[in-house]
């Protein structure tokens, strides 16, 4: 998916939701088929439960030492007080070991959290086919002044009361938590179905002061500026760091992580959601290596240089990458983050589009959210509305309406638009006394002064420039309106302008379309930076940076013919209603079901096991072991001298050498002279270079060349074209070697490079390659040309046919060089028992003459197939032919040390007992 990748899919109109979950059945059923584990759960990941909980200690008398008992009172002798109605110890934690009283009232009361309907109507859709999770944080517990009936709050109108006291959550006792957790268990929304499946909801408590860091901290303050293309810098009041909310949020994380393994069981698919969770795909991946994990981003993604600028990059980028599918609202977010990937850490986009990262593909995906059509239309029946409505006709008889409703934050817009509408009346003075603009500004999450001074003055600014007694231009309200009042305002107006400077999903737009359906069909102006734009094609789109074609839109919204309208507004109507919040959901779980039937995910090579690899190492009287170097003893890095071994790979080295009992090889791409300066001073290692050009014996400190006898001419042809592509490819350089020739784009700009190896490619195998006797292979970031008759594999059958009496073997590499070694090592085809080796190449090859060469012949191997241990470096989903895998090199070398010390403690085992 790199700046040569095919163009994004069109948007499907046609689709609809049964035929979006009849194609979810199928794929479940496919799935079984196959034996791939399916629950019929899904864990959908938020960052908060969709309620809002208050919390009124339950009185306790018996836990209270009892004072000198008073004259009961007659009622009407002492009025109440509503201040001593509230409990002295409201924020005192339950005593421990203290049971509630089943009969007593709860201590907690639920209501509707309102906010991220769109997201929270999918999920509610898919109770119809799935049973659900609902994990997500609590939010701040409200303190309330006495206990009340525990749904009693579930029908209201709005949030809780934002000046309530907080109650602290550590102040909570377990027994209080349970009885929240129950009381969630019988929760219901109103917009489930009512013969669905159960959503259950579980809370994550977080420690209050971690919660805030991480959402008031880091969320807010860096993630969410950098992914509307603002460093923190730009909106902060006084020094910021990136990274001073760092803690908070890997904590919060590590506690939804956790909260998540509790509830997973084998076949459960998880969706986690939005910038807030980053980091929880590979901290699942790492506690639960099968799990189908997906990620949706509901903000735009940035590019790739807006981006690195954050000092976490790297952390976020292989927290998302745990993912199995990386869900955006557009193409052109999908694309950003791939980038990112590509530049940022140096990853490889696979041929469809996915990023490999150590063998775990995480593929890339993108699907537009909609509203919940069918409540919207609902809500614009209300019967409160058509008075409201009937009274902004009569207030604005004779003049057209523009209407903006927008949250006053710095990127959505508002002071563009306000000046672009100045620029109307400016260019069209026929406007001035003929149209109003309504604009409504919803407190933003924090508060901005100097914004909000801003909007004022502009708009003050207009009034007394364009206005007169009789006219007001711009009506300014910063204030939360009622939803009658608000689709009111939809419904009257003759055009609606949104124009923020970037936008994920604006629910705004795609209710105006909505409203406007039983009213005047006007046309819609969207700022081409929303995240929506790209499926609202209909909408008049505009830079809401260029005044004067925002003020044009404007002008064309208010002359359009009515039959332009209507043809606008049917497209825009059709895509509303088909791209809703319930196909969205519906979508994300049928990619999602794809994902876990490709072939990538349907073999997962299991984890080495120590248990077994004891076993046979200690019963066997001759181990062979051959290692790959890069990635597999040593991380791969970025300049190739750089990888040296650890001082933990040499301590290996050494002792598993030191045992005669064992044959050490490292077979490796690298040259023989870099080999020997790092690894030559350690007694009985072999040594292979060059994928298997040359050997060195264990002991011995001559090199045999198997090259010799071949026709190596290939070589001058082949450096005169790697040289063509290295002029062309800045940072790229060619490394000739005495078997074979690579060209390195490491260094040089990755899809510049990658597209270029690509080019390479095709002309070494559609010409070169066909007249002589070579193979062309790409690694990572390189492109070598080597011999046909020498590879690894070749060379791990020179070792086995002059080890014939080996009873076990242990071979690790981490690319697709090394996968000739494990070819190598398939020694039991069609299940036979005992393996036989003919004379290999590599043997003939150095065999003098032709005589000499039909002197050597096949022999039995001691091996049995339980005692070969081919072992992949990376990702357990990595397509291989090795039968197990490890993750990292240190793994390969912890293995190694573990071995050591299993046979150290054998032999002293075996020592005292004489």
């Amino acid at each position: 998916m790199d700046s040569f990748a095919e163009p994004r899919r069109p948007i499907d109109n046609t689709i609809s939701l049964p035929d979006v979950r009849a194609q979810v059945h199928k794929l479940e059923a496919d799935l079984r088929e196959k034996n791939i584990p399916l629950s019929g759960r899904i864990i959908q990941v938020c960052h908060y439960l969709p309620v809002t909980c208050a919390f009124a200690r339950r009185s306790r008398p018996a836990d209270i030492p009892s004072p000198p008992a008073t004259p009961p009172a007659k009622a009407a002798d002492i009025p109440p007080s509503p201040v001593e109605s509230e409990p002295a110890d409201s924020t005192l934690p339950a005593p421990r070991g203290t049971a509630p009283d089943k009969d007593a009232p709860s201590q907690w009361s639920i209501a509707v959290r309102y906010g991220h309907s769109a997201m929270v109507s999918g999920i509610d859709s898919l109770a119809a086919t799935h049973e659900q999770i609902l994990v997500g944080w609590t939010g701040d517990i409200q303190a309330s002044s006495t206990a009340v009936p525990p749904l009693a709050a579930q029908a209201a109108s709005g949030p809780s009361d934002p000046s309530a006291s907080k109650f602290p959550t550590s102040s909570l006792s377990e027994d209080d938590k349970k009885e929240l957790e129950t009381l969630l268990e019988d929760y219901k929304s109103r917009d489930e179905p009512q013969d669905g499946k159960k959503i259950h909801y579980v809370p994550v408590w977080l420690d209050d002061k971690d919660a805030h860091g991480h959402y008031d901290g880091y969320c807010k303050q860096t993630l969410w500026p950098l992914f509307h293309y603002l460093l923190w810098q730009d909106v902060a009041t006084e020094y910021a760091s990136a990274d001073t909310h760092w803690a908070p949020y890997a904590a919060v994380n590590a506690a939804f992580a956790r909260r998540v393994a509790e509830v997973y069981r084998p076949g459960d698919m998880v969706w986690i959601h939005d910038y807030h969770l980053l980091l929880v795909p590979s901290l699942l991946r790492q506690a639960l290596p099968d799990v189908a994990v997906g990620l949706f981003v509901h903000t735009p993604f940035p590019s790739s240089e807006i981006f690195r600028c954050l000092p976490r990059r790297k952390e976020i980028l292989d927290g998302m990458l745990g993912a199995n599918l990386i869900c955006f609202q557009t193409y052109s977010y999908s694309r950003h983050f791939t980038s990112s990937c590509v530049r940022v850490c140096g990853y490889e986009v696979t041929s469809r589009g996915g990023i490999d990262v150590q063998g775990h593909v995480a593929a890339i995906g993108y699907c537009p959210v909609g509203v919940d059509a069918d409540r919207v239309a609902k809500d614009t029946l209300r019967p409160g509305i058509q008075p409201k409505l009937d009274a902004l006709r009569a207030l604005y008889e004779g003049k057209k309406i523009i209407v903006g409703r927008d949250k006053l934050d710095v990127v959505k817009g508002v002071v563009q638009k306000l000046r672009a509408f100045e620029k109307l009346l400016q260019d069209y003075p026929q406007w001035i006394g003929n149209v109003v603009l309504i604009q409504v500004t919803s407190p933003a999450l924090t508060d901005s002064p100097k914004l909000e001074r801003q909007v004022s003055e502009i708009v003050a600014h207009i009034n007394g420039e364009y206005g007169s007694l009789d006219f007001i231009p711009v009506h300014h309200y910063h204030q939360t309106i009622k939803k009658d009042e608000f689709y009111a305002l939809l419904s009257v107006a003759d055009l609606g302008v949104i124009t923020p400077l970037r936008d994920g999903m604006n629910t705004t737009s795609m209710e105006f379309v909505i409203s406007q359906e039983r009213t005047k069909k006007s046309p819609l102006i969207l700022s081409e930076f929303m995240g929506i734009s790209s499926t609202m094609t209909e909408a008049l789109q505009i830079n809401p940076w260029n005044l004067s074609e925002v003020a044009a839109a404007m002008h064309r919204g208010l002359t359009m013919s009515d039959e332009e309208k209507i043809r606008r507004h049917q497209q825009l109507y059709k895509t509303v209603t088909t791209h809703t919040s319930q196909t969205w959901a519906a979508m994300l779980t049928k990619m999602l079901l794809e994902r876990l039937g490709s072939q990538n995910m349907a073999r997962q090579t299991p984890f080495i096991p120590k248990g077994e690899l004891e076993k046979h190492y200690l019963k066997a009287k001759k181990r062979l072991f051959l290692f790959d170097y890069d990635g597999t003893l040593a991380p791969i890095v970025k300049v190739p001298s750089a990888a040296v071994p650890t001082k933990e790979t040499l301590q290996a080295l050494e002792a598993l050498t030191a045992d005669p009992r064992n044959v050490v090889y490292i077979i490796s791409g690298r040259d023989g002279e870099f080999l020997e300066q790092h690894l030559g001073h350690i007694k009985n290692l072999g040594m292979s270079a060059e994928h298997g050009g040359f050997i060195r014996e264990p002991g011995q400190t001559t090199w045999s060349n198997f090259t010799e006898s071949l026709d190596m001419s290939w070589m001058s042809e082949v450096l005169e074209i790697f040289k063509y592509y290295t002029e062309r490819t800045t940072g790229s350089h060619i490394e000739v070697k005495k078997s074979s020739i690579t060209w390195h784009y490491r260094s040089a700009d990755p899809e510049w490079g990658l597209f270029q190896c690509h080019q390479c490619q095709d002309l070494l195998e559609n010409n070169l390659a066909r007249k002589r006797p070579i193979e062309v292979l790409v690694g990572k970031k390189n492109l070598e040309v080597r011999p046909l008759a020498v590879n690894k594999g070749e060379i791990v059958k020179r070792i086995l046919y002059f080890n014939p009496d080996a009873e076990f073997v242990f071979c690790a590499g981490d690319d697709k060089t090394d996968e000739d070694m494990f070819r190598a090592l398939l020694l039991f085809p069609n299940g036979a028992t005992k393996a036989r080796l003919d004379p290999p190449l590599s043997v003939t090859l150095l065999a003098g003459s032709k005589e000499e060469a039909e002197k050597y012949e096949p022999v039995d191997l001691a091996i049995e197939r339980e005692a070969v241990f081919t072992t992949a470096v990376g990702h357990s989903s990595k397509r291989t032919l090795a039968v197990w895998h490890v993750t990292t090199p240190e793994e390969v070398v912890e293995h190694m040390l573990h071995l050591v010390s299993v046979a150290k403690e054998s032999a002293a085992g075996a020592s005292s007992n004489l």
